[in-house]
């Protein structure tokens, strides 16, 4: 997948892929792989939250894409909307390199004593 993380706090959770490598037959960044880097960086801040001992283990995502990308990178971020003892939700927006939007996901962790 080629993921780079930029950033990582339990607040912020930035992370850069590749499209090319990640597209379907048409070329287009393939939709699996935009779910793929969105609950990469979520899991992330989630784990991040947990802190150690403890473990975020996803229980839902959806995404919503809104364009395609061809080439470069495209990068995302993901904050927390709720940030709690058990659950913790998190928004991703994914853009390409102009800063258009691609899709937006959210993702729900559980989390657990390791």
């Amino acid at each position: 997948m080629g993921i780079e993380f930029l950033e990582a706090t339990p607040e912020r959770v930035v992370a850069r892929m590749p499209v090319e490598g990640n597209t379907q037959p048409y070329g287009l960044l393939h939709g699996g792989a935009s779910v793929v880097l969105a609950e990469t960086v979520g899991s992330t801040g989630a784990a991040l939250h947990a802190g150690p001992g403890r473990i975020a283990v996803g229980v839902e995502i959806n995404a919503t894409h809104h364009r395609s990308a061809t080439s470069g990178f495209v990068t995302a971020v993901a904050t927390p909307l709720h940030a709690g003892r058990t659950l913790a939700s998190y928004e991703i927006e994914i853009s390409d390199e102009a800063g258009r939007r691609v899709c937006t996901s959210r993702l729900t962790c559980m989390l657990r004593d390791a």
